[in-house]
């Protein structure tokens, strides 16, 4: 975004507040293609909220729209701290925007320490317009007024363009805790700014707050009315994203609702798990909606038991989805080998976090697709599928159901806190009876069938269930025959580890190759996998327009591998594969090709393809952006 707001008097002192300039005439109002805002605050101040609510409004606008949350690492970190940044990230384009993009444009911060911590993280483009909450330069305690001023003034002389507004002061003759309140000012404000309908704006409003009394919806609702006013009275510009109305509709979630949303157009049944962060909220949506269709939310005391619940519930018939993030899925993991050894169908669902062992609970990485495949005692094939965007979310959990049903298989979707957070819009699904598995074949069992009767070629057989006639067999986690008998024959434990991995070879050759983004020949392939594929084809694209041979594909089986992955890398000079898990930098001085750790998807490629892959990673515990992969791009291409 190029232009700026002019309405901070140049000739204001440094330690005064510069106070709203009246506009006498219209504004004037200056076309964009994007433009990503940021609203900041302490926990608990709704910036949350008001940046959903922007998201969903442009969206209903027609603009492209992709959302971040902004989360601290303490579930309540101390009040006007740099580390303490609460809110929401939006980028609004007038195209189809798949990432959170580069730096930010506009902020609106609550107070000068969270909008610091922002600067110092490298986040606001230069010559960003900052509207900040002015209260502190007069504060009661002369700390909190000297830090205020302090910022205020290295803000100035980085070239950042602020005008200070009183929003407490603004919101206080409408509520009584304007604290709690003026998140609905800024989002009139917003909406005034970027030239929003009004209308569509109090219809958001009505709909974020409709739990809540009439009362509290038109309160908030004066709140938006008096933002929008203020901005229309006080600044002397706008902007105007082009928008074009969907032709189909549309809905705006996030990626933890639209998993959700998967399960319940899936057919599933029961979905057990214990909270944790960042995946609890897709419990959330499910506590609130899965009753409506027979479903059943199962909280229980531990991972463990969560994990069991839900194996239990697929023995009986019930195909089961347990939803956990990386410390959860570890404690998984010996359920997790009772489900395949005894070949019972189950979906565990991964939003993955920064790690290790506790390590950054509200920050995104993609640091467990080598646990995912390979964390378990013995051979315990699984398939594993990776979403890459919002809509991805959705889709992923019906195919993971139908997957595990049709080959009795435990079938792991990776997500992470990245697209757990983040809103996108994305064509209403129009349900379709094929999501849906086949009814259970509940007829009487041929006489002499054995329970575990795996076809030689595919490793396959007829899944029972208790009840049926002539079915009853005995479900053992230990090694066991074709008639689930215990057995430790040395013939017959290879001959059940054969049948088990065979699965993943039959599900193999149903798969297609993997698309290429650009040309399937060139100088430099990119290869990622889950929530970066946003980023990566924006950089790619790019490049492409500067005339670089670059081009991308983006996994979404990685185990097994899709076809035709070889055949496409080899069409390149070079391979990269970008992701959010960490490899060793070849420039640091004990690095070297003897020692150096690759990647987890690079790794992968390097031994199974024996093609020379090469890797980059970043965990900075935030989305990936394009800009960054376009400078490693032409810095590759060099």
């Amino acid at each position: 975004m190029s232009e700026t707001l002019t309405s901070v008097r140049e000739d204001m002192p440094a330690d005064e507040p510069s106070p709203p300039r009246a506009v006498a005439a219209e504004p004037t109002v200056t076309t964009l293609d994007e433009c990503v805002v940021e609203i900041i605050s302490d926990s608990g101040e709704g910036a949350q909220r008001c940046g959903q609510s922007l998201g969903a409004i442009a969206a209903r606008m027609g603009n492209g729209v992709w959302t971040v949350e902004i989360i601290p690492a303490e579930i309540q970190p101390p009040a006007r701290s740099i580390a303490g940044a609460s809110g929401n990230r939006i980028r609004l384009g007038a195209g189809r925007i798949a990432n959170g993009g580069d730096g930010v444009d506009v902020v609106v911060a609550f107070n000068e320490q969270v909008l610091l911590g922002r600067v110092r993280a490298g986040e606001l483009k230069p010559g960003c317009t900052i509207f900040l909450e002015s209260m502190w330069r007069t504060h009661s305690d002369p700390r909190i007024a000297a830090a205020y001023r302090e910022t205020y003034e290295e803000l100035v002389d980085r070239g950042y363009l602020i005008v200070e507004i009183p929003f407490e002061a603004l919101c206080k003759p409408v509520v009584p805790d304007a604290r709690r309140g003026k998140n609905m000012f800024v989002l009139g404000l917003l909406c005034s700014l970027f030239s929003f309908d009004l209308k569509l704006a109090r219809e958001q409003v009505r709909l974020t707050f409709r739990k809540k009394s009439d009362t509290v919806i038109r309160a908030n609702l004066t709140l938006l009315e008096a933002g929008a006013a203020w901005a229309e009275d006080n600044l002397d510009v706008k902007y105007r994203i082009p928008a074009q109305r969907a032709t189909v509709p549309q809905i705006v979630v996030n990626g933890n609702t639209a998993l959700a949303l998967g399960v319940l157009a899936s057919g599933m049944e029961i979905c057990a798990m214990y909270p944790i962060t960042p995946a609890t909220s897709a419990s959330h949506y499910l506590s609130e909606v899965f009753e409506r269709v027979g479903g059943i939310v199962h909280q229980a005391e531990d991972e463990i038991a969560a994990c069991t619940f839900a194996i239990g519930a697929s023995y009986a018939g019930k195909c089961a989805v347990t939803i956990t993030s990386g410390p959860g899925y570890s404690l998984k993991q010996e359920a997790i080998g009772l489900a395949v050894m005894a070949e019972i169908p189950l979906v565990v669902i991964n939003v993955q976090r920064g790690g290790p062992s506790t390590g950054q609970p509200t920050k995104g990485e993609q640091g467990d697709l080598l646990t995912a495949i390979y964390g378990s005692h013995g051979d315990a094939p699984k398939v594993v599928m990776a979403a890459s965007t919002i809509e991805d979310c959705f889709y992923s959990v019906i195919t993971a159901r139908k997957i595990a049903e049709a080959f009795n298989m435990v079938v792991v979707v990776l997500s992470d806190s990245n697209l757990a957070t983040s809103q996108q819009p994305f064509p209403r699904p129009k349900f379709d009876e094929a999501w849906l598995a086949a009814p259970i074949d509940q007829s009487p069992v041929p006489f002499g069938t054995k329970p575990y009767d795996w076809n030689p070629d595919t490793g396959l057989f007829r899944r029972v269930i208790p009840g049926q006639p002539n079915g009853m067999y005995t479900v053992t986690g230990l090694a066991h025959d074709r008639d689930s008998r215990v057995a430790y024959d040395p013939v017959i434990n290879q001959e059940s580890i054969r049948a088990r991995s065979l699965k993943l070879a039959a599900l193999q050759k149903t798969l297609k190759p993997p698309p290429v983004f650009g040309d399937r020949t060139g100088d430099l392939l990119i290869v990622g996998w889950g929530s970066t594929r946003g980023a990566i084809e924006e950089a790619v694209t790019r490049a492409r327009a500067e005339g670089l041979k670059v081009s991308s594909t983006h996994l979404h089986f990685l185990q097994p591998l899709q076809p035709g992955v070889k055949e496409i890398m080899q069409g390149f000079e070079n391979v990269l594969c970008v992701e959010a898990n960490w490899c060793d930098r070849p420039e640091d001085k004990l690095i070297d090709e003897n020692n150096r750790r690759f990647s987890a998807l690079a790794m992968m490629l390097r031994s199974r393809f024996l093609v020379d892959v090469d890797c980059w990673g970043e965990v900075m515990g935030q989305p990936i952006k394009p800009g960054t992969i376009h400078a490693l791009i032409r810095a590759r291409l060099a």
